[in-house]
């Protein structure tokens, strides 16, 4: 049997589509416990197709299992499809400047990008969430959370 290459970067469409406001799941592994663990993140942008960022509050979990392991896996729901993001994590922001929440960086260097989804389907509905708080509150939020994940 042929052995697949596996790409070790987003495809153009997959860079678009993670430009924000997208639900992706954080599989880590645990600091404490070393089992695997999932986190669903909302704040996650493509820098360019080797990199993706993102940021959970500075309390979350997910930074100590990141310097515990950096090896992580995104999953993204879209494009009709599952893909499966490996990388290596690394927290570049304890604390974001600019943002009126307590918010970390954090990027991952993609090594490979899998599609996942069982053969002869496809995907109809992306997940779709609802902010339940102000509107207007969490757009202004986001812009703030998205430009400060650009800042070098």
């Amino acid at each position: 049997m042929a052995k697949m290459d596996v790409p070790a970067q987003l495809s153009s469409e997959l860079f678009e589509f993670l430009q924000g406001e997208k639900l992706v799941l954080l599989g880590s592994v645990e600091a404490n416990s070393k089992a695997p663990g999932v986190s669903a993140i909302s704040w996650v942008k493509s820098c360019d197709e080797k990199r993706i960022r993102f940021s959970v509050t500075t309390n979350s979990r997910i930074i100590a299992n990141i310097k515990a392991n950096p090896q992580v896996v995104l999953t993204v729901v879209g494009l009709e499809t599952v893909y499966s993001i490996n990388g290596n994590a690394a927290v570049l922001e304890e604390e974001m400047k600019g943002v009126p929440l307590k918010l970390a960086k954090i990027e991952v260097e993609i090594q490979h990008v899998y599609e996942s989804m069982f053969w002869g389907a496809k995907i109809v509905q992306e997940p779709r969430y609802e902010k339940t708080y102000n509107a207007e509150k969490a757009k202004e939020l986001d812009l703030k959370v998205y430009k400060a994940l650009m800042d070098e």
